[in-house]
């Protein structure tokens, strides 16, 4: 690896600073970096720090996932779940990525159009405080009808985040699969579906209703009329790991996962 770049959240707070120290280990290990704001990203790099939250790294994920670019999470953010580091072991991961102890691994992604997301496709209709009327297919065929608040969308690296909240499981990153989630949908019988990432999704709207709007990791809005079409990207997630850290470790460590509650 020879170009490396920061990518940085400035509207987060320590985000410059702890830019500026790891630009400065870096440095030490004469190695240079480039520092981008994360509103402004740029090509040509063979491995990218992202410092901040985990929806600095989404963003960060969704631009270098269309040039196979390793990207390696600093986490300033709350929970930090895509995030390899704390800010006070930056040192320690910086000296090891140097010493290439660390991995790559693949995350599937969705696309619909050129949209694309790490996370998860949120389809929601307009009306505020209202429930909604969706049409669910798989491969062109009719699976069900929802009247729900929405439907995710969600791809396993996902299924820790917003599908999780609205009582979808949560799915190994190693797996090749979409879950379909409906959010507080009007019946007992709806329920999540897990399926295999190479069928398509279509999510119809009501006739009645033409406002619906679609969210890519609840960060680009746009808005659809009749149908939405999702299936897997030709792109993939590359997420830079290191090693000796696994999923089932990081859902005990940041999701508490599994832990019994304090004796009183």
């Amino acid at each position: 690896m020879k170009n490396f770049a920061i990518c940085y959240n400035k509207t987060i707070e320590h985000s410059v600073e702890v830019m500026s120290e790891l630009r400065e280990i870096l440095r030490q290990n004469n190695v240079s970096a480039d520092a981008l704001d994360i509103d402004e990203l740029k090509n040509g790099y063979d491995f990218v720090f992202v410092i901040g939250g985990d929806g600095t790294i989404l963003k960060a994920a969704r631009f270098y996932a269309k040039f196979s670019t390793p990207i390696f999470g600093v986490n300033l953010g709350r929970l930090g779940f895509l995030s390899q580091s704390s800010k006070e072991d930056i040192k320690i991961s910086v000296e090891k990525i140097l010493k290439g102890r660390f991995f790559v691994e693949e995350r599937i992604m969705l696309q619909s159009g050129d949209k694309i997301a790490l996370n998860d496709f949120v389809v929601k209709g307009t009306t505020t405080g209202r429930t909604s009327r969706f049409s669910l297919k798989i491969n062109g065929k009719l699976v069900c009808d929802y009247l729900a608040d929405g439907i995710i969308v969600t791809t396993p690296t996902g299924s820790t985040a917003y599908g999780l909240s609205a009582g979808g499981p949560v799915i190994s990153p190693a797996l090749n699969a979409f879950v379909i989630v409906p959010i507080c949908p009007h019946t007992l019988t709806a329920r999540p579906i897990v399926i295999p990432d190479n069928e398509v999704i279509t999510i119809c709207s009501d006739k009645d209703l033409t406002n619906y709007v679609a969210s890519t990791d609840g960060q680009e809005f746009y808005e659809f009329v009749q149908e939405i079409e999702i299936k897997k990207s030709q792109y993939t997630a590359k997420l830079a790991l290191l090693d000796g850290v696994e999923f089932y470790s990081v859902l005990r460590n940041k999701l508490h996962w599994g832990i019994s509650p304090a004796k009183i």
